[in-house]
């Protein structure tokens, strides 16, 4: 393993060394991954990795685990990069692609299927425009691991505006495909189509959004090949829903995560026949997500659950068939306490297991679990620059809102500073529905921030995922109000302790959170120094005329749900609006090509300002989206806030 080590990263490019701490820093945490995924082969014999090259496309690398070498690498012409890939046999791999498209600088996926031999050879485009077959948008939903010459997908016209969804197998070697149906549910424009096939390898469960009926979730079921679809489930947009994640062996049973029957997102279990669900296990106060043992290529069983709350932890469940597997993970688990553990792939026979490990402390790093050895070896780290053991560190905190509310935060602070009068930035995350900040993911801007001496605090207001559907509904309508107030109420949380300077604090954010930057020195003008607005909404009300959010039905749905309900509500709790309460200095920076907050919205409040002559700095990049993707660009936009920060907070 040593040798694998050594052979990729010999195939990473080499890092430039900066002349400067601060610009050194900011390069580190500004590069992409150097690798993104690793899988095993099906008998064990190979590796496939994900890696970066010099120019910033990705290839994929293929070791031969026995002779210890590279046996090929694969790249995507001019400006495609390998997004995913799959094993379908020992000798046969299926990869899809993405490609930079015009200006934009995020790469799109382009719908086609690629297969090649481990060796390089073979190479054939399966689906797509440019294949001689299917060409039409495809996405594999099963490899069918019991027939290793053939993958399930399910394909889109590309022309119809509402399509139905076909499924096909596909045969790795020649592209060509066999019918396996029609899906009774479309695919709408901004809702998307999911698909569960049995261990039989025949497609028993969908899911869909329906936009016309207020985005409600539609389930469908079938009882075996070529059976009648029904629907046996359907959920308002607000009543809950049921995710699914597996059929479970018995082909009458899916398990998945819902928040119907319990307030958080609980295991769960369907009855396919008949739509009815039961609770597995739930935690009152935080969403739980599964951990399944893995037979023959397949998830078989729920062995345990994983959750967030004071700290990452996971539970194993007793009374399993799967007992082997499930203390075989659950020591894997307990080897990184804290941090998130995730198997990639295995052998069909879990003889060997590749698996990743994470957290906002733990850069991403993947390793190689041999059963019969009983040994945990290191294959690559994803960003080897970072060292888990130099970064400013992150936990979870609590506090109290002034309405009697438990909000879970993240505190990341220094490394090597004393946690007392320190700086602060308020980093509210964006959405705001659905995401919440965790410490199973690393966040850049937390890092460098507190790298260059900012306590960072990242609250999960209300509205965010998580911790309830009752906590995340209480967010609607609220964008600008009891939103705000909780995360006033974590600074002050943490200004009582002692952590932080009352008289040195600013706020940050992007997307909402470039909302929230506004908002929050808007209502509390005395409170804070500066703020900071990245690709943020600043008018309420041109979200139902800019963007693609109001472009789909689905789309208004959510508006009109999550805004306030009237124009005047709405100007209200927009920034753009209220600008004469402002008394801070404000950084607006946007990306020329956002299409889900188009520039229109920082032109909108740069207007603003410049109409009351209001002290404001401007960074703009035409070619960048929502949210910077290059690392240069974000490099310049690390060193403008870091520069505006430190002429008002610093030292």
């Amino acid at each position: 393993m040593k040798k694998i080590l050594c052979l990729l990263l010999c195939l990473a490019p080499l890092q430039a060394i900066s002349g400067t701490p601060e610009k050194s820093v900011l390069e580190d945490y500004a590069k992409h991954a150097q690798f993104m995924n690793i899988k095993i082969s099906p008998q064990g014999n190979y590796l496939a990795a994900t890696s970066r090259t010099q120019d910033g496309s990705i290839n994929l690398t293929v070791l031969d685990i026995n002779n210890q070498e590279v046996l090929s690498v694969t790249q995507g012409r001019g400006k495609e990069s390998v997004s995913d890939f799959n094993w379908v046999s020992d000798e046969r791999l299926v990869m899809s692609m993405a490609r930079e498209v015009g200006s934009y600088e995020t790469p799109f996926a382009t719908g086609e299927i690629f297969a090649m031999n481990a060796d390089g050879g073979n190479q054939k485009i399966l689906t797509g425009w440019r294949s001689d077959g299917l060409k039409q948008f495809a996405q594999i939903i099963d490899l069918l691991p019991e027939e290793s010459d053939q993958v399930m997908i399910y394909s889109t016209s590309n022309n119809a505006s509402e399509p139905y969804v076909d499924i096909y197998r596909l045969k790795v070697d020649s592209g060509r495909v066999k019918s396996e149906g029609r899906i009774p549910v479309r695919r709408y424009k901004g809702t998307n189509v999911r698909v569960y096939l049995d261990d039989n390898g025949i497609t028993r469960l969908a899911t869909g959004e329906e936009p016309h009926n207020t985005n409600e979730k539609v389930i469908m079921t079938r009882p075996g090949a070529n059976k009648e679809w029904k629907e046996v489930a359907r959920f308002g947009q607000k009543e809950g829903n049921f995710l699914p994640i597996d059929i479970l062996p018995d082909g009458k049973t899916a398990v998945g995560l819902s928040d119907v029957v319990t307030d958080t997102n609980a295991l769960t279990t369907m009855n396919l026949a008949t739509g009815e669900i039961s609770v597995m296990a739930e935690h009152p106060e935080t969403d739980l997500s599964p951990i399944m043992s893995i037979r023959n290529g397949r998830a078989n069983e729920v062995i345990g659950a994983a959750y967030e709350y004071d700290n990452i932890d996971t539970v194993f469940f007793t009374d399993i068939e799967d007992e082997y597997f499930a203390k075989v993970v659950q020591s894997l688990t307990n080897a990184f306490p804290n941090a998130s553990v995730n198997i990639n792939s295995a052998t069909l026979d879990n003889s060997k297991i590749v698996l990743s490990v994470s957290s906002a402390n733990h850069p991403r790093e993947f390793y190689l679990f041999d059963a019969e050895k009983r040994a945990l070896s290191l294959i690559i780290k994803s960003k080897p620059w970072l060292d888990k053991e130099e970064i400013p560190q992150t936990e979870i905190i609590s506090y109290k809102t002034r309405d009697g509310l438990t909000i879970k935060a993240l505190l990341t602070l220094p490394k090597g500073q004393k946690a007392e009068d320190l700086p602060l930035i308020l980093l509210p995350h964006g959405g705001p529905h659905g995401p919440r900040d965790s410490l199973t993911a690393l966040n850049p801007d937390a890092k460098v921030l507190a790298e260059h001496g900012y306590a960072v605090l990242q609250p999960n207001f209300r509205g965010s995922g998580g911790y309830g559907r009752e906590f995340l509904q209480s967010g609607y309508k609220n964008w600008g109000t009891t939103m705000i107030n909780d995360m006033t109420d974590g600074v002050m949380h943490v200004v009582e302790e002692g952590i932080v300077d009352k008289d040195r604090m600013c706020v940050y954010g992007a997307s909402y959170g470039g909302y929230a930057a506004l908002m929050t020195v808007i209502r509390e003008p005395d409170l804070y120094k500066c703020t900071i607005g990245f690709v943020g909404v600043y008018d309420l009300n041109m979200m139902f005329k800019e963007g693609d959010i109001p472009e789909t039905e689905s789309g208004l749905n959510y508006l009109d749900m999550a805004l306030p309900n009237t124009e005047e509500e709405r100007n209200a709790q927009s920034p753009v609006h209220l600008v004469n309460k402002l008394k801070v200095p404000v950084f607006i920076i946007q990306g020329g090509k956002d299409v889900r907050v188009p520039p229109k919205q920082a032109y909108a409040l740069r207007d603003a300002l410049e109409e009351r002559d209001h002290p404001y700095e401007w960074m703009f990049k035409d070619s960048e989206g929502h949210g910077f993707y290059k690392p240069e660009n974000n490099i310049e936009r690390w060193t403008r806030m870091l520069t505006f920060l430190d002429k008002h907070i610093g030292e």
